[in-house]
């Protein structure tokens, strides 16, 4: 199958002949998520290239960075592992791919869906934060792999992808025990955004990228304790379990489901730079202008 590029303002694309049609709506996410970050960001990469890739072994040989980091992941998360970055370069599956690696629950798909999305986010932070990769070497990845929770969570929080998380992270809390806080690298990808989740609805979204975009010298209980306005690491822990279980015990189902995926939506929306796909249907919905978005949903 030959090899072909697809363009867009700020994005190349590098795919299979067969996947031009599957690249554009790629290009176009990523053209969003360029939008979305902008304003909150300090930097952008200059120039991006995106490479769908056919088959596992290829983004596997592409990007040997992500095998160990699957074995390091729990296993809740580990499908969501679809891609890996490098500089100026994101590796990612095909969309056919992705949607053949979704899961049947509700949220799987439209997380592998973001996938390149929540890749060009880490490259974004990257970008911004020097502390953090890319480039890799072996200080950054020591870094990298201390503030995953930071890194990985940030990327899942600005992508979307943990407004649509909450049947994985329903299943992570049944199969292990409590995660610590902040979570380390075996749940930074799947929990690390719903650290920046409960800060974005406390302080607002703008203090979520200013979280992301420097590495407190104290550490991170340090960072948290700044960026929750001083409040007692101990009394935000408490608050971010409290996060967790509303992810994991609310149900999409029903009128109220639907009010709440309509406010998360609202909330990835902001993130991405674009609109939620039913926001005309907030006045149906009961949804009042200005409300605070709501958390999540199981």
């Amino acid at each position: 199958m030959a090899w072909v590029e697809s363009v867009s303002p700020s994005f190349l694309a590098r795919h299979e002949s067969e996947e031009a049609g599957d690249a554009a709506r790629v290009l176009e996410l990523l053209e969003r998520a360029r939008e979305g970050l902008a304003p909150l960001f300090p930097r952008l990469p200059a120039e991006v290239a995106v490479v769908l890739h056919g088959s596992e072994i290829a983004l596997h040989l592409a990007q040997p960075y992500l095998v160990p980091l699957r074995l390091a992941t729990a296993p809740a998360a580990r499908r969501y592992l679809a891609g890996w970055y490098s500089s100026g370069e994101l590796h990612v599956l095909s969309p056919r791919l992705l949607a053949r690696r979704a899961s049947s629950v509700p949220g799987s798909r439209e997380m592998l869906t973001l996938a390149p999305a929540a890749l060009y986010a880490r490259l974004v932070i990257g970008a911004s934060n020097p502390e953090l990769p890319p480039p890799f070497n072996p200080r950054s990845l020591l870094r990298a792999a201390r503030w995953a929770w930071l890194g990985e969570g940030a990327a899942a929080f600005f992508s979307g992808q943990t407004a649509r998380s909450r049947p994985a992270i329903a299943r992570r809390l049944r199969e292990d025990g409590p995660p610590d806080f902040p979570p380390r690298l075996r749940d930074a990808t799947l929990l690390g955004g719903t650290v920046l989740d409960l800060l974005a609805r406390e302080e607002g979204v703008p203090a979520a990228a200013q979280l992301a975009s420097r590495l407190h010298p104290g550490g991170a209980r340090a960072a948290l304790t700044q960026a929750f306005g001083g409040r007692p690491i101990a009394r935000t822990e408490s608050a971010w379990r409290a996060h967790l279980e509303r992810f994991a015990e609310r149900s999409d189902s029903g009128p109220v489901g639907r009010r709440r995926r309509l406010r998360s939506d609202r909330l990835s929306a902001q993130q991405l730079g674009a609109e939620p796909e039913h926001a005309g249907q907030q006045e149906q919905a009961g949804e009042q202008p200005g409300e605070q978005p709501g958390r999540g949903n199981a």
